[in-house]
């Protein structure tokens, strides 16, 4: 089977939840017999030249991509105010891309075209012009929901209003789309109902993320020393941002006063300016860092404060298969089905964040029983070559 994987940006490196998504579920393809060829828009925001990478990154029978300038634009974004068309969408549009779609399709004849993101649906009628290809639509997020969560939790009437605007529009068009392709693979059954609701009614198959969990290694939690919280996200993607935010104004000082000896460790792509001034507050800001694992290994807890997004957070996947005690809102928790105190503790308010700290503080000796469950339910649920065959089946 000839799978041809089309990204709005190129997957690589390997470190934010969207990226490890998309190469996790390639390389169980290619582990399970497929052949997999990978057409990418390559982004200023996440420009990376092929060449630059490692051998390890061998899964892939082809690489190509173009170069497409998704930057926002003020003029585009004010003269889109005229427009129907989306402009969440309308940045990833481009005659380049298109041109290279068509050529690849001539060239690789592929059994299934899987879009990786709603970003990629408005090439659809180009590849049914082009291909008997089977058309997948791999939705990693509900992507307008993201978006009317976070205009929920905008201040800035202005700022709340032109979002709003923004939002109808994705919304839109992403129910215009709910039923052109051939296969619709959410990544949680949550998402599923929302585009059933919407008007979905084709065929689907709910699709989690998967992952190695041969790969991660977790170091024992030394009951001795002060306990630790880590941060690891990319920063550049508002709802981590507005998460973050939201956690050290409202949640962290009450924290802080009550348990001095803690400190907060922030680890991220593109860190903004702001979160470098926190030192005093003992939150400790890394920015990138070489090695995730490494960095989530050292600290015994691990937050994950999401008030938007839908979807799956690698991370937390992550965070759960090397130990640790993750500690996350209920949106953050959405599709994986993990218990409050049995795998993971759940917080949404500033007095349940509270409490989850102290029930961490106070309870020590429980913390490795609940890290243990944790990576024991990722093995189990969350095995990357199980969920690949899975989804093969239905190819």
């Amino acid at each position: 089977m000839r799978i041809l994987q089309l990204c709005k940006k190129f997957p690589y490196p390997i470190k934010d939840g969207e990226v490890i998504a998309i190469t996790n579920l390639a390389k169980a393809f290619k582990a399970l017999g497929a052949e997999v060829h990978l057409l990418c828009i390559n982004t200023p925001k996440h420009f990376f030249d092929k060449k630059d990478l490692p051998k390890s990154f061998d899964f892939y029978r082809s690489i190509q991509s173009v170069s497409v300038d998704t930057d926002l634009k003020p003029h585009r974004a004010f003269l889109n105010l005229f427009s129907s068309k989306s402009y969440h969408i309308d940045r990833f549009v481009d005659a380049d891309f298109s041109k290279k779609i068509k050529e690849t399709l001539e060239n690789i004849q592929p059994d299934v075209v899987q879009l990786e993101t709603l970003f990629l649906a408005p090439y659809v009628e180009l590849i049914r012009k082009h291909s008997t290809a089977k058309i997948i639509m791999r939705a990693h997020n509900v992507e307008h929901e993201i978006w009317s969560r976070i205009t929920e939790n905008t201040s800035s009437i202005i700022k709340r209003n032109y979002l709003a605007y923004l939002t109808r529009k994705l919304k839109r068009f992403e129910v215009q789309h709910l039923n052109k392709y051939d296969l619709l693979v959410p990544i949680t059954k949550r998402d599923l109902k929302t585009f059933q609701r919407l008007g979905f009614q084709g065929n689907q198959e709910v699709t989690p993320i998967g992952i190695d969990h041969n790969r991660y290694q977790p170091s024992t939690i030394n009951m001795d020393q002060p306990l630790s919280i880590s941060f690891i996200g990319s920063l550049d993607w508002m709802p981590n941002l507005e998460g973050m935010d939201w956690f050290i104004k409202n949640a962290w000082p009450k924290i802080r006063a009550a348990f001095p000896e803690l400190t907060l460790h922030l680890a991220g792509r593109n860190t903004p300016d702001h979160l470098y001034k926190l030192a005093p507050q003992k939150i400790m800001v890394h920015g990138e860092v070489p090695d995730a694992q490494e960095f989530i290994n050292q600290h015994p807890i691990m937050i994950v404060p999401l008030l938007s997004g839908s979807g799956m957070r690698v991370k937390i996947l992550e965070g759960m298969a090397l130990g640790r005690i993750v500690i996350t809102t209920s949106i953050g928790l959405e599709g994986i089905e993990a218990v409050h105190k049995k795998e993971v503790l759940i917080a949404n308010t500033t007095e349940e964040w509270f409490d989850c700290l102290r029930f961490c503080q106070e309870n020590r000796v429980q913390l490795p029983e609940i890290g243990t469950a944790a990576r024991d339910l990722i093995k189990k649920s969350y095995d990357n070559l199980e969920i690949g065959q899975r989804l093969l089946k239905r190819f």
